[in-house]
């Protein structure tokens, strides 16, 4: 009798764990808020577009009111606790503005110091 429940406890371990890697699409809305809330903006203040589901992992771009584009990703998974998304991991986009900081009105010397130097981002 205790061999079979064990045996019965392993199978069902064993269905949870599978179960806990399959993929799911992940939701429009949990998209949005993770977003959001990655990039310190409010909803309605980007839009989200050409989005591909692989697997556990959803990838798209975002493109803000202001003009700013970043390339996105989530991951999703079903398990025993239910539905799990990831934060949103986002990076800019370099576009055809320069990537370089502004000039203060002080001649520049002030946005451009060490760190942006030693990253190419300044002169």
């Amino acid at each position: 009798m205790k061999n079979s429940f064990l045996t019965r406890l392993a199978i069902l371990a064993l269905i949870a764990s599978a179960a806990g890697c399959a993929s799911i699409a992940v939701s429009n809305e949990a998209i949005e808020q993770n977003t959001a809330f990655t990039l310190g903006l409010p909803k309605g203040s980007f839009t989200i577009s050409d989005r591909v589901d692989d697997g556990v992992k959803s990838t798209y771009v975002v493109k803000t009111n202001a003009g700013k584009q970043y390339s996105c990703y989530v991951t999703g998974a079903v398990g025993i606790t239910g539905r799990v998304v990831s934060d949103a991991i986002c990076q800019a986009q370099q576009g055809k503005a320069s990537a370089k900081p502004a000039a203060s009105a002080g001649g520049g010397a002030a946005s451009c110091n060490a760190l942006l130097k030693a990253a190419g981002k300044c002169q």
